[in-house]
């Protein structure tokens, strides 16, 4: 028999029928800190994985907690009804570190509401994707029109260690026509998006040594370079002037489609007056569709308990974004050869890499993404989305399209231009939050009925 598919209105109306629930347990999931980073009471992973098996349980879903060497996701599914494609909805439960709590406004584990928007770590990266979710299965009930297997990961912020082999182990149960990864954002508030392409990422330490042990900085300042001068020099050469990456070997091209106003991108980045932007070109191509390097952090005396001595080590953590196109291994050899070249003084440079992604390109075409779009229209009462390329990466992207080549892969998200995530008062625009929700029950409606005229 086949599932009746819910009318458009009758899908809004569901929607806004269940989201004083999803609310609430959206709170209940930004209170646990489930940060999975070492160091970490990973605890609070187990906790939060608990508690999103007990809501895709709730929905009726086959449901199980999952590892395989790394944090627990968690796997729930529902079979397709006769005929219909089956939706991977994906989404992660795991949430950054909260840094220096003295920048945050309130508890980052206690959400509050501010002028409409919920503060709170994950309460939009990326609790905010898997109540989603929940919240699109609530709104059907029994009438779900599709099949979904819901693919909730617990280590995503900390680089998906296991995932790939997650979903080598579980790959039958995944296999899907449709992917809907739910960790990217919108255009703009009242404008939706698709995500169309990212950046990978490359990220090592490179640690510089002129002495074998610290000396006198009047004995010998003067004549022998200090580990932290050369590494400042060093680190020095990898832009020119105008804030171009130097390191040869990257790939970079043009070719964003959306502009990007200056007046906007300077309010929504926070910089501060006076201050010029990185680069040349474009303001998209800078963040899609070319390199950007940047120095995260710097292993050296704190100011306040700095001797007159010359250091003889200092360290740097660097992190470049790749250009879709590049290769992360060629790019990490290049950025090597680049550190080893211009070394100041002679100084010992040394290498070593952390992670890396891939970057991706996805082909948005298709009558899966074209029932996307109009999933979107009806949730932003006939705005157009715009297809967007991401600065920052989500490389296990890669990973999906290698292993479900059929599949239409779907990168939407929650964010806004506003969210902050990863950052200090991270936030979810509640509107923008409820016509997500809209948007994904009316995709899978869609893609019911796009699957139904397929065959």
């Amino acid at each position: 028999m086949t599932t009746p598919i819910l009318s458009e209105s009758e899908v809004r109306a569901a929607v806004e029928r269940e989201l004083p629930g999803v609310r609430a347990d959206l709170e209940r999931l930004v209170r646990i800190p489930g940060i999975a980073f070492a160091g970490f009471d990973h605890s609070h992973v187990e906790r939060s994985a608990e508690a999103v098996a007990e809501l895709l349980r709730g929905c009726g879903l086959d449901t199980k907690i999952v590892r395989s060497g790394g944090q627990p996701a968690v796997i729930g599914t529902k079979p397709a009804p006769p005929g219909a494609p089956t939706v991977l909805l994906y989404a992660h439960h795991d949430v950054q570190p909260v840094g220096d709590l003295s920048l945050w406004e309130s508890d980052p584990f206690e959400p509050v509401e501010r002028d409409g928007r919920l503060y709170g770590r994950g309460a939009a990266d990326d609790k905010a994707g898997i109540m989603a979710h929940v919240a699109a299965l609530r709104a059907f009930g029994d009438q779900l029109p599709v099949g979904v297997v819901l693919f909730i990961e617990g280590e995503e912020e900390y680089g998906s260690d296991s995932l790939e082999r997650l979903l080598a182990e579980h790959r039958d149960e995944l296999a899907s026509d449709v992917i809907v990864i739910a960790d990217s954002g919108n255009w703009d508030i009242g404008v939706p998006a698709l995500t169309t392409s990212l950046r990978g990422i490359v990220n090592c330490f490179v640690e510089v040594r002129t002495l074998d042990h610290a000396v006198h900085s009047g004995m010998f300042g003067g004549a022998v370079p200090d580990a932290l001068t050369a590494l400042v020099k060093l680190l020095g050469t990898l832009h020119d002037d105008a804030g171009n990456v130097t390191v040869e070997g990257l790939v970079g091209r043009e070719g964003a489609t959306v502009d990007y106003p200056e007046d906007r991108f300077r309010a929504e980045a926070g910089l501060i007056e006076g201050a010029q932007l990185f680069g040349s070109g474009r303001i998209t191509d800078r963040l899609w569709t070319k390199p950007a390097l940047a120095i995260l952090g710097v292993d050296a005396p704190a100011t306040g308990e700095a001797p007159n001595a010359l250091v003889p080590a200092a360290k740097a953590k660097l992190s470049v974004r790749l250009a879709p196109g590049d290769d992360p291994k060629q790019a990490y050899a290049a950025l090597t050869a680049h550190l080893e070249k211009h070394a100041p003084w002679g100084a010992r440079v040394t290498v070593t890499f952390e992670h890396d992604g891939a970057p991706c390109v996805i082909d948005a075409t298709g009558p899966m993404f074209e029932a996307a779009r109009a999933a979107f229209r009806g949730a932003w009462d006939g705005t157009d989305p715009v297809d967007i390329g991401v600065g920052g990466s989500i490389p296990f992207i890669a990973t999906f399209q290698e292993m479900f080549p059929a599949a239409a892969i779907l990168v939407t998200g929650v964010e806004d231009p506003h969210a902050r995530a990863h950052g200090p008062n991270e936030s979810l625009h509640l509107g923008e939050f409820a016509r997500v929700c809209v948007a994904e029950a009316l995709l899978l409606a869609k893609v019911a009925e796009a699957g139904a005229n397929r065959s």
